[in-house]
């Protein structure tokens, strides 16, 4: 399949439905148009320019009062992208990689950053060719763009740095004649189109709300499973509560909830207690606020994915470079601190529901398990759960709430949205194993409800997951079934 790069808005379906059918990308012909009529326009300025631009003819950062000569903008732009190459720590996922390259394309794409259409192209390259820059995920500070992770995104275009090509960390310098390519030479401000930009940030939070939709919706189909485990009731799920506290989160998420349980013979059985724990009744709530979340955030990513983030922006039709900030982070640093914190939150009252599960309550057995004593059961998986949820509360400070000013105070305000984004992806992660457990634990308690069955979408979950983890009939190394349960959650 193949994807043409063009002004046509960008989901985050769109971009799931890219990396996930592998498509490849095509610069449509209106993209073409825009990148050559801009650097076009940029060169023809180079030649009269009567006053400094900002990354053009100056210096970077507090260096922008120093003047380039003409003849060293070129090197001005290779030594951008070489000595800003400063990242460390962890490398970023590859499927986050493919995001950030996609994202630079498009970006580059809409005819105001100065990039050769030569660039552009070559970017198309290597996310159709699955050559993908190593990034670390630390040394941006989401302020002047995503500096260090999108130098070392560009540096591969130079002729330098490290890429994984079939699943070999390879050396570009080595790589790139066994491919045909030669390293390009950059034109006046392309090393700073490049740079400049929240690619980094951007791809994460894509990639972070494709799997917070989808730990959504699992949050919603195992809590269900663990409420009938529990005896739980159906009152909380009701309409007419929802209708007068109308939060749309709330309202979708218990009509999800009688619709997957409808036909289910526990659910309308009698029951001899008058409420269930908040981590049950309370669902609609907690989950419903965590959807609502996640659809502010799309809606301020999707802004941002489809936006020029790059500094200084060229404007050939108006005549006009403009120096300003839409590198800066902070708009989209905030909403990923707070989908940090609603994905954290659903992590948090699933841990309660395991508590409460292998609490020996409401005829189940303690841990979970025919004879406790001799076995423990289910015990330790709810302590793996509690730890997974405590460092994910901690993972809850806003990173956006930081600044430490740079670049010799000329960059004195910075969004951290970088650290954001990282620490976000920690708690996606974290989030989808404690709802694993929580299946684990939903399933086995369960069957201890037989020979009552569940409604037949609950039964249908049970019957898939039951093909992949077997009941625990006595002690047994725990450990593989809870990543069982993880890649089940993934299929």
């Amino acid at each position: 399949m193949e994807h043409i790069i063009s002004s046509k808005k960008l989901s985050i379906i769109d971009i799931q439905n890219i990396i996930d059918g592998r498509c490849t990308l095509r610069i449509g012909d209106e993209a073409r148009r825009a990148i050559v009529r801009c650097r076009e326009y940029l060169d023809s300025k180079m030649e009269d320019l009567d006053h400094p631009v900002y990354g053009v003819t100056t210096g970077f950062g507090s260096l922008c009062n120093i003047t380039i000569a003409p003849d060293d903008l070129s090197r001005l732009q290779h030594n951008l992208v070489m000595s800003h190459a400063c990242g460390t720590g962890d490398t970023v996922r590859p499927e986050i990689v493919r995001i950030m390259l996609l994202l630079k394309i498009q970006s580059l794409s809409y005819g105001h950053s100065g990039a050769q259409l030569e660039t552009v192209q070559r970017l198309a390259d290597m996310f159709n060719s699955d050559v993908l820059p190593v990034v670390y995920q630390q040394g941006s500070l989401g302020a002047s763009g995503d500096l260090a992770p999108l130098a070392h995104l560009s540096l591969p275009l130079i002729g330098m740095g490290e890429v994984i090509y079939r699943g070999e960390r390879r050396n570009v310098a080595e790589l790139w004649p066994e491919l045909g390519w030669k390293p390009l030479t950059l034109k006046s401000k392309e090393g700073l189109a490049l740079l400049n930009g929240t690619q980094f940030m951007a791809a994460h939070a894509v990639w972070s709300l494709i799997q917070a939709e989808r730990l959504s919706d699992w949050a919603d189909r195992i809590g269900a499973m663990s409420l009938e485990a529990f005896d739980g009731r159906i009152e909380p799920f009701l309409p007419q509560t929802h209708r007068v506290r109308p939060h749309k989160g709330q309202q979708s998420t218990a009509a999800r909830f009688r619709e997957l349980l409808e036909g289910s013979e526990l659910i309308t059985g009698e029951k001899t207690h008058v409420q269930d724990p908040y981590s049950f009744r309370c669902i609609p709530q907690v989950h419903g606020a965590a959807k609502d979340t996640i659809e502010y955030v799309r809606s301020v990513i999707e802004t941002e994915i489809n936006s020029v983030t790059d500094n200084p922006t060229v404007f050939p039709e108006e005549d006009l470079i403009i120096s300003a900030g839409n590198f800066h982070g902070e708009p989209i640093a905030l909403p990923m601190d707070m989908l940090t914190l609603a994905l954290s939150e659903l992590a948090s009252i699933s841990e309660r529901r395991v508590y409460k599960l292998i609490s020996g309550q409401r005829g189940l057995p303690s841990f979970l398990v025919a004879k406790p004593g001799i076995n423990s059961g289910f015990m330790i998986p709810q302590y793996t759960a509690a730890s997974i949820v405590s460092q994910s509360k901690g993972l809850c400070y806003p990173a956006s709430a930081d600044s430490i000013p740079s670049s010799q105070g000329q960059e004195d305000h910075v969004s951290m949205g970088a650290n954001a984004a990282t620490k976000l992806v920690k708690v996606v992660e974290n989030t989808e194993r404690v709802l694993a457990i929580e299946l684990l634990n939903a399933a086995q308690a369960l069957e201890f409800r037989r020979p009552k069955h569940s409604s037949p979408a609950i039964e249908s979950i049970f019957e898939a997951y039951r093909k992949d983890v077997p009941f625990v009939e006595e002690d047994r190394f725990l450990s593989p079934l809870i990543a069982k349960s993880v890649e089940f959650l993934r299929k």
